[in-house]
């Protein structure tokens, strides 16, 4: 499937900011089942002063608003090109080892919720099937509902207030499975769904590191793993660490974010003007 994106960030103040930088992780990259046609990363109010892969390989800007701007506005898009490997990524790869997604973050540490939903679902001898079933635990237990949590909720408060979205089910889901000795992580991406092409926002999902498969997927707020439908950003071991876009300003200007996300099976080619990546 050839997926055609188009994601808009908009920050806009309402007074002329005196600085403002930005960290975009937003430029997806091939993989083993994901090849990028062409892709590209527009600033409008500001510039991109450095590019680089962070410690998980994560494509990064470092974007600066221009001193005195109203509004500063990131668009990310191109084409994907997806197969569907039945939410099977594959083997390890990148510069942090597997010990390295055992441990816990600020989002990710657990409190006594979590630690008795891992207690209550603890994989036997077929891990996946176990792990299906730790997500179908979480759904249930954390039903999706938007504005119950937002970006710096962690993983256990989200449990024990029974409202999440995919962001919190990722999360919660990473902790449990850690807990369980299973090395696990947080993935960032772009989900095609519900037959229409203007998305809610960006998507989340876990992976789960299996013997003899690698990573394997888990999206718990939609009860299935990752098709040909997905198009993975970035991971990290919590969501800080592939958020989209995160940042700060120095100011009193009141700041107003719009984002918007498209996302249609389509295979004509998306036109940018600035840097291709």
């Amino acid at each position: 499937m050839i997926l055609t994106i188009r994601h808009t960030t908009a920050y806009r103040y309402d007074a002329p900011v005196g600085a403002a930088l930005q960290q975009v992780k937003l430029t997806p990259q091939d993989g083993p089942h994901q090849k990028v046609l062409d892709w590209a990363i527009t600033i409008e109010g500001g510039r991109s002063e450095l590019i680089f892969d962070d410690q998980h390989a994560n494509r990064t800007h470092l974007v600066q608003a221009a001193e005195g701007t109203g509004e500063l506005k990131i668009i990310a898009e191109g084409r994907v090109e997806t197969t569907d490997s039945s939410g099977v990524y594959g083997e390890h790869y990148g510069t942090a080892p597997l010990w390295h997604f055992l441990s816990a973050t600020e989002l990710t540490t657990p409190g006594p919720e979590i630690r008795k939903l891992a207690r209550e679902n603890k994989p036997g001898d077929d891990l996946v099937a176990g792990l299906h079933a730790l997500s179908q635990a979480i759904r249930d237990a954390t039903p999706y509902q938007t504005g119950a949590t937002y970006s710096a909720t962690d993983a256990e408060s989200a449990l024990k207030g029974a409202q999440g979205v995919c962001q919190d089910h990722a999360q919660i889901f990473c902790t449990a499975a850690r807990l369980l000795d299973i090395p696990a992580r947080y993935v960032s991406g772009y989900l095609r769904m519900n037959e229409r092409e203007e998305q809610d926002a960006t998507h989340a999902w876990a992976e789960a590191h299996v013997e003899g498969l690698g990573w394997v997927g888990f999206d718990v707020s939609n009860g299935y793993s990752p098709d040909e439908r997905y198009v993975r950003i970035g991971c990290g071991r919590d969501y800080r660490e592939c958020a989209p876009v995160r940042g700060l300003r120095r100011g009193g200007a009141t700041e107003t974010l719009e984002v918007a996300v498209f996302v249609s099976p389509h295979t004509q080619t998306v036109e940018s003007s600035q840097q291709q990546q």
